[in-house]
């Protein structure tokens, strides 16, 4: 088989497929991680537990497959994902905000089946690294996790090149075709069919030189990403840019991110600006990944649009779409196909 694209979506499925058998080949122009996978922050985070739906389930199934996925490829391919579930934590701004955490708290114990907990704490509690809170009120949960995106990526190439699988610049499709080509995909999609399908959201982020406790907790604050990695970096993301000039350019956009992330967590004052990055993230028009049947090619297969959480989603990614293409069985969920968007 082959899968075209080495983003998180691609490189996740070709593991999966790999690992039950398939022989697969990898082709993306780019490498591994070129696009959107590429970048800095890899925030794992969850929906918040209320009005569940089958996205919300879809994640959270995948959200608690990743610590054994990523373990797995990190013990075959010997390169480190940056891989942690090490929790979030969120301010809590007023009393109304207050009695929906609480709320909230009260649904994950059905919502999060015992395996994950969204609870209401005191600032004072969370340790040094937590965000001012205007109540002095906290959100902790113990779903989310981080990884680093660059080297998540490289640890899947690794753990692919020790199961054979070939990651080539171009070459010929054999066997059942996967297209997992992010946002250009989709805006080629579009093309196609002459009408808005997706498209690509500019994003940007920053990495901050920081050394935070290997098993510090992920911060989100003023809608804001703060995540501290494992090797003495933090990143912060991200922007949401629909018009720009240039996908690839950092601007004055990021730099009010910077201040905006600095203010919410004052730690980070004096910490240096190491790298600054901007890319494009597939958005298909639902809103959810666009898994399934290809809308233009019979017989071949789409798996796209992770957009801001493909990294949460790709282990359910990964399966529902072995499932599909190597065994015939569909389990994908009805929002999540092609039609949704067509």
């Amino acid at each position: 088989m082959t899968v075209r694209g080495a983003g998180i979506f691609g490189l996740a499925i070709a593991w999966t497929c790999a690992r039950r058998g398939a022989a697969v080949r990898v082709i993306d122009p780019g490498g591994p991680g070129a696009g959107a996978s590429g970048g800095l922050v890899g925030a794992l985070a969850p929906h918040v537990p209320e009005n569940w739906n089958e996205k919300k389930a879809f994640q959270f199934d995948s959200l608690i497959l990743a610590e054994a996925f990523w373990a797995e490829i990190e013990a075959t391919g010997g390169v480190s994902p940056g891989y942690a579930r090490t929790g979030r934590l969120q301010p809590v701004a007023d009393a109304a905000a207050l009695d929906l955490a609480r709320a909230r708290a009260r649904g994950t114990e059905t919502l999060w089946q015992g395996k994950a907990a969204w609870r209401v704490c005191r600032a004072e509690e969370a340790g040094a690294f937590a965000p001012p809170s205007p109540t002095g009120w906290l959100i902790h949960d113990t779903l989310t996790a981080r990884l680093h995106p660059r080297r998540a990526c490289a640890a899947l190439a690794a753990a692919l090149r020790v199961r054979g699988v070939e990651i080539a610049a171009e070459g010929e499709d054999h066997g059942r075709v996967i297209h997992a080509t992010g946002a250009a995909g989709l805006i080629a999609l579009s093309q196609a069919l002459g009408r808005p399908i997706g498209n690509g959201v500019k994003g940007q982020a920053a990495l901050l030189r920081f050394h935070a406790d290997a098993q510090a907790p992920q911060i989100f604050a003023g809608g804001l990403h703060v995540v501290p990695h494992g090797d003495g970096t933090l990143a912060i993301g991200s922007t949401s840019e629909r018009d720009y000039d240039d996908h690839a350019a950092t601007d004055g956009l990021l730099e009010d991110l910077i201040d905006r992330a600095r203010d919410a967590l004052p730690l980070l004052h004096g910490a240096p600006v190491i790298e600054r990055w901007a890319g494009l993230r597939p958005r298909a028009k639902s809103r959810a990944p666009m898994l399934g049947a290809h809308p233009l090619h019979e017989g071949q297969f789409i798996a796209n649009g992770g957009f801001k959480i493909g990294f949460g989603m790709a282990p359910k990614v990964a399966e529902v779409m072995a499932d599909l293409v190597l065994e015939g069985r569909d389990a994908i969920p009805e929002g999540f196909r092609p039609d949704a968007s067509l």
